[in-house]
């Protein structure tokens, strides 16, 4: 009977210690993928960098400026959160909504807002995702429920011809998205993903395999649970592939060759997955969102052609 009472306990603190140390890095999967940048509010270093990569955008910035062109706005979300957006409006019938990716804000992407506005005369909104740049929020939500907060954008933006293009992360909102119910009054609407992941569960799937040496269980289901139970969503719902096999809507897919954070096998299933009214270009010699930085002047027109 004392070794069996011995056995049973050594069993339970097995078991207890492998539930504290599969909760513990569940718990720090959360924080690693879905923790706000600390810097996110950066708005100084954020137009540095952005003046660095993109320099021909420091002219275009700097002559809205002085026509008091580029404007922030607040606006509160129906989760009753206060999320910001960057906007240049021009008084266009065409209006384009431009992502950024994770962990970034409104501001590194203005150089596709610059491609929008200058070279395809669109009107232009950037926002800054929940969680994101001047945006409220305590965790990143990978595209899923932003969507919603994309399609309140737009709803607020909203004119004849409209445009969603975003990247990586935005990539994979852009898609979530495009199964929606679209704003009335919006006459034409295209899709532009560019680099976007096919599910959450596959992009966080890889990035533990590749960085961590780590399979998909148990942490993966328990990472998954986790974030159901804290943030309203897990991560086998975030799913762009889903999403794009039931959108009707034009969808161009761009995606870099050599992309090894953002498999570029994402791109053939998901391709694959849309029904119709789709383009694919795989982008030579290119990796992770630098598809418009290594190819302007084909990004450029590629995006132009679609978007006619």
């Amino acid at each position: 009977m004392k070794i069996r009472r011995v056995i049973t306990w050594a069993v339970v603190f097995v078991v207890m210690l492998v539930i504290i140390v599969v909760t513990g890095a569940s718990v720090f999967m959360l924080k690693y993928s879905l923790g706000p940048n600390p810097w996110r509010q950066d708005t100084e270093g954020s137009y540095r960098r952005l003046f660095e990569f993109y320099p021909e955008t420091r002219p275009w910035v700097d002559s809205l400026r002085s026509i008091n062109a580029l404007r922030d706005t607040f606006v509160t979300m129906p989760t009753g959160e206060r999320h910001h957006a960057l906007y240049v409006w021009r008084g266009s019938r065409k209006t384009a909504l431009v992502l950024h990716g994770w962990r970034g804000c409104s501001i590194d992407f203005l150089f596709l807002a610059r491609m929008y506005e200058r070279d395809f005369g669109y009107n232009v909104v950037v926002p800054d995702f929940h969680a994101h740049g001047q945006s409220e929020g305590e965790a990143i939500g990978m595209g899923w429920l932003d969507r919603k907060d994309m399609l309140h954008w737009m709803q607020l933006f909203k004119s004849d011809t409209m445009a969603v293009h975003g990247v990586s992360m935005g990539g994979a909102t852009t898609m979530m998205m495009s199964a929606e119910e679209m704003p009335e009054g919006v006459k034409d609407v295209r899709f532009v993903d560019d680099c976007g992941y096919t599910s959450v569960w596959d992009e966080f799937t890889k990035e533990m395999r590749d960085r961590f040496g780590l399979p998909q269980f148990p942490l993966m289901y328990t990472g998954s649970l986790l974030c159901k139970l804290l943030y309203g969503w897990s991560f086998g719902e975030a799913s762009a592939l889903r999403q794009v096999a039931r959108s009707p809507y034009p969808m161009l897919f761009i995606h870099g060759e050599e992309d090894r954070f953002v498999p570029t096998e994402m791109a053939y299933r998901l391709y694959d997955a849309k029904p119709s009214k789709k383009e694919l270009w795989i982008v030579p010699g290119t990796a992770h969102a630098l598809s418009y930085k290594n190819h302007t002047e084909g990004y450029k027109e590629r995006v132009g052609a679609f978007l006619r």
